[in-house]
């Protein structure tokens, strides 16, 4: 079933406006008629059954029937926060991230980064990333649409992205071996909580940049033996999430 974001709605309404791109797209795309039946999430994060009650060459009304009892999110808060990615991989990172239960997904520039968002564009970039997020979050029945943020460089992202506990995957300590901090790391945490993951852009992060957030209580993490690219080390994490939250008994 189509379901929708209504973030600006607060409360349960028997006479529902919907917005103008909602409104097009289920009755334009979706050809939905009086008495279709669609999904709502509103501000409050929870899920609403609804039906289309009127529409006229200008406006779409719905209802809202009942709240569903249902929760997709991760029991845990995440973060993902990237080193500024090459080409389309910031979109690739977006929609995936937020399909597997990030919360926030954050970009920044490293040393290394090879890419760079000129400040004239980054409100553009932010923006057309966020219609991704939001897209993918009703795709995957999420509950919450991460918020898309960016940095212009690590210190501002310490600085501003607090969290329970706080890792960040580097490739060295995979070729060392390390295999347990991840876990170690997510049995740290219980419901509700916060957990900040830090990537590096292609090339990886400089030595210099782990000891900075070493100073915020950031602890480097192996993510098994393989040396992923940068597009697919968030992906895996939050799969291992998932796996350590909701699947394993």
């Amino acid at each position: 079933m189509q379901r929708y974001f209504l973030s600006q709605v607060n409360k349960p309404t028997e006479d529902l406006e919907l917005p103008k791109d909602i409104a097009h797209h289920l009755t334009t795309v979706l050809r939905a008629e009086v008495n279709t039946k669609f999904e709502i999430v509103l501000a409050d994060e929870q899920v609403y059954l609804a039906h289309v009650t009127r529409i006229d060459d200008v406006h779409t009304f719905a209802q809202i029937d009942q709240q569903l009892d249902v929760n997709v999110e991760l029991p845990v808060k995440v973060t993902i926060a990237s080193g500024l990615p090459k080409g389309d991989k910031a979109e690739l990172i977006t929609q995936k991230a937020t399909e597997l239960g990030a919360t926030r997904i954050v970009f920044f520039d490293t040393e290394r980064s090879v890419a760079k968002w000129a400040p004239a564009k980054q409100a553009r970039k932010i923006e057309r990333l966020q219609k991704i997020a939001s897209g993918a979050a009703e795709q995957s029945h999420r509950q919450v649409i991460p918020e898309i943020v960016y940095y212009n460089n690590l210190k501002q992202l310490l600085e501003n992205e607090s969290a329970d506990v706080k890792i960040v995957a580097w490739e060295e300590s995979a070729k060392q071996g390390e295999q347990a901090q991840l876990v170690q790391s997510l049995e740290q945490l219980a419901t509700g909580q916060t957990l900040l993951t830090i990537f590096g852009s292609e090339g990886g992060l400089s030595e210099a940049e782990v000891e900075i957030m070493s100073q915020y209580q950031v602890v480097p993490a192996g993510l098994g033996p393989r040396i992923l690219r940068t597009e697919t080390a968030p992906l895996y994490v939050l799969s291992a999430i998932s796996y350590h939250f909701e699947l394993e008994k």
